[in-house]
């Protein structure tokens, strides 16, 4: 599980479909929310819109791995397509914030790696919600006071990413990925490997 966490605007969901886009072994986790549709976003692609009765009902039956409220909406993450992908020997990448992360931690530790992006200044973060042009002003000035809080979780996570330069950004990811993938617990069958070529004289 590959856990990308930011203040809104730092990157992370740019970061986690270009990841997708180059490693056919990655596969997204597409969050349930009770947030209202964005322009440009597409139900079961970016996130399952659902209503908060039908988000309550998936968090009581246990349909959740983890939920947060966020911005006065509902998140979690469904737990029936992470399982499945997971064991058919895919890694699931989750674009989830810090509230998540540390709910998704009391359940499967030992599974997760977590990468936290920075931006480079206050400034520039605040740039990059204004370009989006998908909130109010007033939106923008909430995101704002809610991303020092956010920041303030960077030292909870495995690795920390500023995203200065984008490229650069997802390059490091992509490094983070193979250097965990290539972990000696990770790799399932390599005792059975190794015993054999010890064998082999």
């Amino acid at each position: 599980m590959l856990v990308l966490s930011s203040p809104s605007g730092a990157g992370k969901t740019s970061l986690a479909r270009k990841l997708l886009e180059t490693d056919p072994q990655l596969m997204l986790s597409i969050s349930v929310t009770t947030r209202t549709q964005r322009p440009g976003e597409i139900h079961s692609r970016d996130y399952f819109f659902v209503t908060p009765n039908e988000f309550t009902k998936l968090r009581d039956e246990g349909e959740l791995l983890e939920h947060a409220r966020v911005f006065n909406n509902d998140y979690g993450t469904p737990r029936a397509p992470v399982n499945k992908a997971l064991s058919e020997g895919k890694d699931v990448i989750f674009d989830i914030d810090w509230q998540g992360t540390q709910a998704l931690s009391h359940t499967a530790r030992g599974d997760m790696v977590t990468i936290f992006i920075l931006p480079p200044s206050c400034e520039v973060l605040e740039e990059r919600l204004k370009n989006r042009a998908q909130d109010s002003i007033e939106v923008v000035e909430e995101r704002m006071a809610q991303a020092v809080n956010e920041m303030s979780h960077w030292a909870e996570y495995d690795y920390v990413i500023v995203n200065e330069d984008f490229d650069q950004s997802v390059a490091e990811a992509q490094a983070i990925l193979v250097a965990e993938r290539l972990k000696r617990q990770r790799q399932i069958g390599l005792a059975t490997f190794v015993n054999n070529l010890r064998h082999v004289y």
